[in-house]
């Protein structure tokens, strides 16, 4: 997929998110997809914004396929189902069915780093909207997360890098 062809991708999502966006600034996932779909079938893309499309929707319906497949340890008399699949890391998945005791344990181990890499996040966070809603408490005549940032903590602008260089700001 070229670097054109996504930029190209993203900025129809982005175009697409700020049509569907409200007055207050919110919008629905629902309604982001369908205005994505109409406007992905409706426009004359080139072969190679296309063909990054059909990339980008087959590597979304395989991560799909993936956590269907994936064992839910909710399941009442055991996780294994031979149709099953563990993922391994490094882009390797195995079947249940002919998971070797070497493949449970590392996928084990990546449910376990997996967990801990979430748990970081959550905790950096909850320490970001905890630190926000002080700030609102403090400056009380601050309404929009926006303002806050520029006014308490010195936000001037969109880093290019961030959100895969679109650099727009709502």
């Amino acid at each position: 997929m070229s670097e054109t062809a996504d930029l190209r991708l993203w900025q129809i999502v982005e175009d697409a998110a700020a049509h569907v966006t409200d007055e207050a600034g919110r919008f629905r996932r629902g309604d982001l997809e369908a205005e994505l779909r109409e406007r992905l079938a409706g426009e004359d893309l080139d072969v190679h914004v296309r063909a990054a499309a059909v990339g980008k929707l087959a590597g979304s319906l395989v991560r799909g396929f993936g956590e269907r497949r994936s064992p839910k340890p909710r399941r009442r008399a055991s996780m294994f189902h031979p149709q099953g699949i563990l993922k391994l890391g490094g882009g390797v998945w195995v079947w249940m069915e002919h998971a070797t005791p070497t493949d449970l344990l590392e996928w084990g181990r990546l449910s376990t780093r997996n967990l801990a890499k979430v748990a970081v996040a959550e905790a950096d966070r909850q320490d970001y909207v905890a630190e926000r809603l002080d700030a609102f408490r403090l400056h009380s005549g601050l309404t929009h997360l926006g303002e806050l940032e520029r006014a308490v903590y010195g936000y001037t602008g969109p880093d290019p890098a961030d959100f895969g260089g679109g650099g727009q700001e709502p």
